[in-house]
């Protein structure tokens, strides 16, 4: 349950609560105070009665619970009337009690008051009525008003605390989509700072400076192995032009030392390059260029294993925009993975798939087991059955031909095969067509 609906069924279950509450002692408090206003006008009623008995009686005497009235005549006997008792009856009225006061009314619709006097000839119950149709009425319509009000009033609340923390939100999202969004080639980017001065902003801008530290650290760091790797160079070069120049009782050592300063420089033009492209440079002398030709230049190169044989099914026509140089690069370091893995042939296939280009490297070797297809791409990353028969590779191929289809916006990764390993890359192409001479429509070669 994301923040935005718990806060929502918690304020609304809040206000449920509340107006709940609310409702049942405003409804309770309503009744008492009708009741009790209808038990006045009831008794009003029979203190009316009374002073109607009192005028109709003439000179006598009444005397209630609370003081005497003006007293009757000796002997005469107050004239009986509506809600009047004779002197001397007991009996209680319907729905009545013999003395006090009792609200037990004969009818739901009218609520009745007794009043007991004694007079000389003994008491005298007055009865007052009040009607209860107002309060049953306002009772009915405040029912009703609750009954739709309530709920209607929650869907309000509901909707109006839905949006607000939607809107609070909002930069919120913002910020996790920037972040998400930033990789390890972006991260100059920086997350929206909302112009408020809450914890939102707090949180953009605690979220900006983390950023500009792991960009100071990461720029640190490929600045470090791009000058490193600059530096060895020229050592390197130095070093390798002597022992070339080495006496000729000395060519046999120089030619073991020359072997290890060619892993050498390979190993600081791979950290070169990784630098660059780890610092997301613009690709140098970016081109529209065929991608079939670049593939067949480099697939027909000499290699260290010539009983393998380099199979080429590519089809032309494929244009794509970026560098020669590094697209050179990868077809090279996806062939040689192949062809030091192979056991007899290396199947090289470029076809085409809507807008984009299909680059498959396939050997007939062990192949790459299923717990490795990610691990490959790993820096400096060698599996056990290639350590015994690498000729020098350092573990750098296969990332840098995947930082380089990334760079050119594809993409490169295992794909399932039986027997051996195939290794795909995607690019998208430029849509441009390209002119060939008539008749060459495709290139099919064997090396």
């Amino acid at each position: 349950m994301g923040v935005r609906l718990s806060t929502t069924l918690t304020a609304t279950a809040a206000v449920a609560a509340a107006l709940c509450l609310a409702s049942i002692a405003l409804f309770t408090a309503l009744d008492s105070s009708l009741t009790a206003s209808t038990k006045e006008l009831a008794a009003n009623d029979a203190k009316k009665q009374m002073q109607i008995l009192k005028a109709e009686s003439g000179p006598g005497g009444v005397v209630d619970e609370k003081g005497t009235v003006p007293p009757f005549e000796k002997g005469t006997a107050p004239p009986l009337g509506k809600g009047v008792v004779p002197p001397g009856e007991k009996g209680p009225m319907p729905g009545s009690a013999a003395t006090g006061e009792d609200d037990g009314p004969p009818d739901e619709a009218v609520l009745v008051v007794r009043r007991t006097f004694e007079t000389e000839e003994g008491p005298v119950t007055v009865t007052g009525r009040a009607s209860r149709a107002p309060a049953l009425a306002a009772m009915t319509t405040l029912r009703n008003l609750l009954i739709w009000g309530v709920p209607a009033l929650l869907a309000v609340v509901a909707l109006f605390t839905w949006m607000a923390v939607g809107r609070v939100l909002r930069p919120v999202s913002a910020i996790r989509s920037k972040v998400a969004d930033i990789t390890a080639n972006g991260l100059h980017e920086r997350v929206p700072e909302p112009d408020t001065r809450d914890e939102i902003a707090a949180l953009a801008r605690t979220v900006n400076a983390t950023l500009d530290r792991l960009q100071t650290s990461v720029d640190a760091q490929r600045q470090f192995v791009a000058d490193a790797a600059h530096e060895l160079r020229s050592p390197l070069a130095i070093l390798r032009t002597r022992l070339e120049l080495a006496r000729p009782a000395e060519k046999a050592l120089a030619t073991a030392a020359l072997d290890d300063v060619a892993r050498l420089q390979s190993l600081a033009a791979d950290l070169l390059l990784l630098a660059r492209l780890d610092a997301g440079e613009p690709l140098s002398r970016a081109e529209e260029l065929d991608l079939a030709q670049v593939v067949a230049e480099e697939a027909v190169r000499k290699r260290p294993r010539p009983d393998v044989h380099v199979h080429l099914d590519l089809t032309p026509d494929l244009l794509l925009d970026g560098s020669a140089d590094q697209l050179r690069r990868l077809v090279a370091n996806l062939v040689d993975n192949a062809v030091r893995h192979a056991s007899t042939s290396v199947h090289v296939t470029l076809t085409s798939s809507g807008d984009h280009a299909v680059l498959d490297v396939v050997d007939d070797g062990p192949g790459i087991p299923p717990e490795h297809h990610t691990t490959v791409f790993d820096r400096f990353t060698r599996l056990d059955h290639a350590r015994t028969r690498d000729t020098g590779g350092s573990g750098l191929g296969l990332p840098i031909a995947r930082d380089i289809a990334r760079a050119h916006g594809g993409t490169l990764q295992v794909v399932p095969h039986s027997p051996g390993a195939r290794l795909r890359a995607v690019f998208p192409l430029s849509g441009r067509p390209v002119a060939y001479p008539p008749g060459d429509l495709a290139v099919r070669a064997r090396v």
